[in-house]
């Protein structure tokens, strides 16, 4: 049981880097379940979840690196927007990309899992020229 929508990113994180589909499955909610990766399909429900993190996992551990945070938290959802850092070995060496990245949280009787995973390519420059906000007047 996971008491923080933080707690149950990291599980699902931890998850990624370890190829481990048991806690990958466990962190997402019992409810309806949408995940998209990067230029793939979207998958709805369990056994579509479950079968397309298998063959992720097929591939070995994903090295992620989850970066810049924003989150927005209610009394019983959290949405987190973050940028992931991907790093592979190719045949040509280290290679790093980078995702813009929504994973969204309910809170239920059994604590907080994951309902959406929503990630999509990021330019290179991602984290460093995002645009933000800034207050007219400063206090």
């Amino acid at each position: 049981m996971f008491t923080t929508p933080e707690e149950a990113e990291q599980a699902f994180y931890e998850a990624m880097r370890t190829a481990d589909l048991g806690m990958m499955m466990r962190v997402w909610a019992d409810e309806e379940v949408i995940c998209v990766h990067p230029g793939g399909l979207r998958t709805v429900g369990h056994d579509a979840l479950q079968s397309t993190w298998q063959q992720i996992f097929a591939s070995g551990p994903i090295q992620v690196m989850p970066l810049q945070p924003m989150i927005i938290t209610s009394v019983m959802s959290s949405v987190h927007v973050l940028i992931e850092q991907i790093t592979v070995d190719t045949p040509q060496g280290r290679q790093t990309s980078l995702c813009y990245t929504t994973n969204v949280f309910h809170k239920s009787p059994s604590g907080w899992k994951m309902i959406l995973h929503h990630a999509s390519q990021a330019p290179q420059e991602a984290g460093l020229f995002d645009l933000q906000d800034r207050p007219d007047t400063l206090h």
